[in-house]
């Protein structure tokens, strides 16, 4: 493999676990399509080290065609269209379309997600869209054995803890950071799309991650997670702690999952079952404004 790979292996440190990317020979592919894993980048570690996803570009990869492929189905990811296909040895096959419809990458897993490869395509938009989807995806479902959790959420980091916000687009989840941001000292964004959750011994932990949405905060950062909280629209501001069963039903909506793949689900499942069991998980009933983040602030913090 490395006497086709013009860059050799890039090896990155993300949320404490080690990915590996390769190109081969391309005049279209290479890190230059990846400007936001620079941060994570990392030294290649020893012979021992245990490589939690390897993925390798190939524009050559051919797609696995019928008979030798099961079609689960197409899933609008609010960016795009990915279509999913289930392969005989139980790995998958993912087609990632952008929001026009083109094929950016195809992507081809191993069952655990441990060893992938990808074909990219079109612009360089494409690639780099393409690109990052694949990393996200394989991250995320690698994850699922690993006690390890993607979640669409925004991160802030505020006297040594993390705290995660999670909400429907639209409902507030942006104001909300801001105006911690803004209003309560100490604070620094972590993340604003993707942060990584992480259960280690009995701790949960959240981390940055080089997938941040629209806001470019790509940042290698570690925080003890101490609470997660979903904003709700309201006339007045309030703050409840969830029961287990009310907190589990909120986080997994936020949590990147695979329904169709039992084991995978399962797993998830379990993963936030933990988080719930060792975290706050929260609602925010709120305006927007300022005394809603106080009342958050004040809310998360009195049961620590």
């Amino acid at each position: 493999m490395k006497s086709r790979d013009m860059a050799g292996i890039n090896h990155f440190s993300i949320a404490e676990l080690r990915v590996d990317i390769s190109f081969l020979p391309s005049r279209f592919n290479g890190m230059h399509l990846l400007p936001s894993f620079r941060p994570f980048r990392c030294e290649e570690g020893g012979a021992d080290d245990d490589v939690f996803v390897s993925l390798v570009v190939d524009d050559a990869l051919p797609p696995v065609r019928k008979p030798n492929r099961e079609r689960i189905g197409r899933f609008d990811t609010g960016n795009g269209e990915t279509v999913v296909d289930l392969l005989p040895d139980g790995g998958y096959q993912f087609i990632i379309k952008d929001i026009n419809g083109n094929d950016c990458c195809l992507l081809q897993a191993n069952k655990d997600f441990s060893q992938c490869r990808c074909a990219l395509n079109g612009s360089y938009n494409m690639r780099c869209f393409g690109l990052n989807n694949a990393l996200m995806l394989a991250f995320a479902f690698a994850g699922c054995h690993r006690q390890t959790l993607l979640i669409h959420a925004s991160l802030v980091r505020c006297d040594g803890r993390g705290y995660a916000f999670i909400a429907k687009s639209g409902t507030g989840k942006s104001t909300q950071v801001s105006s911690w941001l803004r209003y309560i000292p100490g604070c620094d964004l972590m993340n604003d799309d993707n942060p990584i959750v992480r259960i280690i011994g009995d701790e949960v932990f959240v981390y940055g991650s080089p997938w941040s949405g629209k806001t470019p905060c790509y940042r290698q950062v570690k925080a003890p997670l101490g609470a997660v909280t979903r904003i709700d629209r309201a006339k007045q501001n309030s703050i409840e702690r969830l029961a287990p069963i009310e907190a589990f039903a909120s986080l997994l909506p936020a949590c990147s999952t695979m329904r169709w793949d039992g084991p995978i689900f399962n797993a998830i499942c379990d993963n936030v079952t933990r988080v719930v069991e060792r975290i706050g998980i929260y609602t925010l009933h709120c305006l927007p404004d300022r005394e809603a983040a106080l009342v958050c602030y004040e809310g998360v913090r009195g049961e620590r």
